[in-house]
């Protein structure tokens, strides 16, 4: 169970990012903006920031990787078919924005099942895509990571390059069949909740209950 996580809104498009603590380990998870915010609150935890994990490619999910690894020496850990968004703003939707933002190369490939530990946690890497097709949702005891495969009353758009509405359903009713009503989810954007929490809210999910 983590020690602490605190979540901060970062960018332009309101992302969560979130900051984890066990033990004297940190982790940094999608620090997609304002690069001082997020140091601020490392330097106020105190430890070693072991890893920065990014949920999925998408700038505003990214935006900051690189001032963060560059203070703090942290691995990146990415899915490995989300890594080439990294260096790539037409991929990941920075262009758009009209900014040319790029990555650090990933440290560390991640695939479905890895574990990701981070002092006393242990993370399970569920591939989750639909919102990207490298999306991950980092599942441990007793909360979950869900980036924007899943928010609490909604779900991530699929009309991206590389979206599938068909790939996020299979997704989701994946994280139906792992998930406990009192896990907790810490989503890409909104509100932290309990799965349960989503069951009776999120329209998306409406299909996906049985019993």
């Amino acid at each position: 169970m983590a020690e602490m996580i605190r979540r901060l809104v970062v960018g332009a498009l309101g992302t969560n990012c979130y900051v984890l603590k066990s033990g004297e380990e940190l982790a940094v998870v999608d620090p997609g903006g304002d690069a001082e915010t997020i140091l601020d609150e490392v330097r106020k935890l105190g430890g070693t920031v072991k890893y920065v994990i990014d949920t999925h490619g998408h700038i505003d999910h990214i935006a900051a990787n690189r001032e963060v690894i560059a203070a703090t020496g942290a691995e990146l850990l990415v899915h490995e078919l989300d890594a080439k968004l990294l260096a790539h703003p037409d991929r990941n939707l920075s262009s758009m924005m009209g900014l040319r933002i790029t990555s650090p190369a990933p440290s560390r490939l991640l695939k479905e099942g890895d574990k990701v530990v981070v002092g006393g946690d242990e993370m399970t890497v569920l591939h989750t895509p639909g919102h990207t097709p490298g999306g991950i949702c980092l599942l441990a005891s007793d909360y979950a990571f869900t980036g924007d495969t899943l928010f609490v009353d909604s779900i991530g758009r699929v009309d991206f390059p590389g979206g599938s509405e068909e790939q996020m359903m299979a997704s989701l009713g994946r994280l139906q069949a792992v998930l406990q009503k009192e896990t907790e989810l810490y989503p890409g954007h909104g509100e932290p909740g309990t799965f349960g929490r989503a069951l009776l809210v999120n329209p998306f999910l409406g299909s996906l209950v049985v019993g």
